[in-house]
């Protein structure tokens, strides 16, 4: 059907760049279709190489101080941040500074959005472990930078200012989570 549209004698265009399009399509699948085959015999080349490889148990993690904290430091580190009142903890912390951050958010600009910030910078010699890990505003942390000589109060000035409700705290739940839930002694959703 679609090839009558196109060749029909009302569009004599349209069957010209059917034809050219049709053509470069043929030209493109030919080549892929080469450099499919070429990347196949180069895997199989590369994978014989490969054949008799054993990694032995004391390499498994070549480094040791990764530069991003591991999962489990960032759970640990989230958990002793401290807790919001009336709000589930898993979800809403206070960073280093007082900022409220949500967990969802993590790595973007905004001023909910939070970073795992090394707080011995890790160019500085700071290793990636709980005791040197606090959750602080994305924004915070940008600024901050690896400076280490930077006090609590120049951090605050630094932070992005953002008054949340309780209204748009659920409303953020609702749409990452599809539910709101509440800490343990507060009530569940009360959205009106």
């Amino acid at each position: 059907e679609t090839k009558e549209l196109f060749i029909s004698n009302q569009r004599p265009n349209h069957r010209l760049i059917w034809v050219r399009t049709t053509t470069i399509w043929v030209s493109l699948i030919k080549t892929l279709s080469l450099s499919l085959l070429l990347d196949r015999e180069f895997v199989t080349e590369d994978l014989t190489l490969f054949e008799n490889l054993h990694i032995s148990p004391d390499c498994t993690n070549p480094n040791p101080n990764p530069r991003s904290f591991p999962y489990s430091v960032k759970q640990q580190c989230w958990d002793k941040a401290e807790k919001i009142k009336g709000r589930d903890p898993d979800r809403w912390r206070r960073d280093a500074l007082g900022n409220i951050v949500y967990r969802k958010l993590v790595g973007c600009p905004g001023c909910l959005c939070h970073d795992y910030d090394h707080i011995i910078p890790y160019s500085k010699g700071g290793k990636s472990t709980l005791e040197n890990c606090q959750v602080l505003q994305a924004t915070v942390n940008r600024s901050k930078g690896n400076r280490t000589e930077i006090s609590k109060a120049d951090l605050i000035q630094k932070s992005a200012y953002c008054r949340v409700s309780g209204r748009d705290m659920d409303l953020l739940e609702l749409s990452a989570y599809g539910n709101v839930r509440r800490a343990q002694d507060s009530g569940g959703c009360r959205i009106q």
